[in-house]
């Protein structure tokens, strides 16, 4: 069976004491409703902003299946890179995933999948699961390019690696048009996406790999609409946006499966 995730990625948000006070609330949540009761457990894994790792992962070192994963990591192990952070940076402070490649940092940094490929070298070379945000904007959708995008971006980014790296990554699908917007991809949309993921994954590394690959769904899921979403056969779970910053919500999301 796949492995099955729910992340919650808190963006430019919260303070320490907010963000040490969020992640107790969650844990707290999942001690008094553990997720081995579920029919399909989750893990959980908390992205808050990288200065506030390490006071977040102190605070969930004692609750089984959830970990710290950090929003970014910059490519190089080191150097005068002032106000970047590596991927062993993040990893001495608890972190054990990074996201990369996430919309946000396409469109506001100018990020490429080339640049995309080398993060993802350094997490592995910090022992961090690398999870690699794809998707496609509006106008490409609009103009049926949506699958195109995604396979020259999953190619790029992630098909240099050999089976026993790639087989350590997780995807998250991010159709770009449904964050932030109120606008969901209906399930059907969802479940068409990460489909064609799987089918791409499969040509270069085979059917077994790919339907060991966890894929994650990352626009606008909420406590309303996760338990569908989440139904969907090749969904694997959620990378959540601002319904994570509520932790009874997302406490809902976690036990969607």
């Amino acid at each position: 069976m796949r492995k099955k995730i729910v992340a919650g990625n808190w963006k430019m948000n919260l303070d320490l004491a907010g963000s040490q006070n969020l992640a107790s609330e969650i844990c707290s949540l999942v001690a008094k409703n553990p997720l081995s009761g579920l029919k399909s457990a989750p893990s959980v894994v908390l992205f808050p902003p990288s200065v506030f790792i390490n006071g977040v992962s102190t605070i969930v070192n004692d609750t089984p299946g959830v970990s710290v994963g950090a929003q970014n990591i910059h490519q190089n192990e080191k150097g005068a890179f002032t106000g970047e952070v590596s991927a062993q940076m993040v990893a001495s402070c608890g972190a054990t995933y990074t996201l990369i490649g996430h919309s946000e940092r396409r469109s506001y940094f100018g990020e490429d999948d080339k640049l995309i490929a080398e993060k993802i070298a350094a997490a592995f070379k910090s022992n961090l699961v690398p999870m690699y945000c794809c998707g496609e904007v509006l106008a490409e959708r609009q103009d049926n390019k949506h699958f195109d995008i995604v396979k020259h971006q999953v190619e790029t980014a992630l098909f240099w690696m050999e089976k026993s790296q790639f087989e350590k990554v997780v995807i998250a699908y991010e159709p770009v048009w449904a964050i932030g917007t109120g606008v969901t991809a209906s399930p059907r949309q969802a479940q068409e996406m990460h489909s064609w993921i799987r089918q791409l994954v499969a040509t270069r590394y085979g059917i077994e790999t790919a339907n060991k690959t966890t894929i994650l769904y990352g626009g606008s899921c909420n406590g309303q609409n996760a338990v569908e979403i989440f139904a969907q056969p090749d969904v694997d779970g959620g990378l959540i946006g601002g319904a994570s910053l509520k932790a009874e919500e997302f406490f809902t999301i976690i036990s969607s499966f």
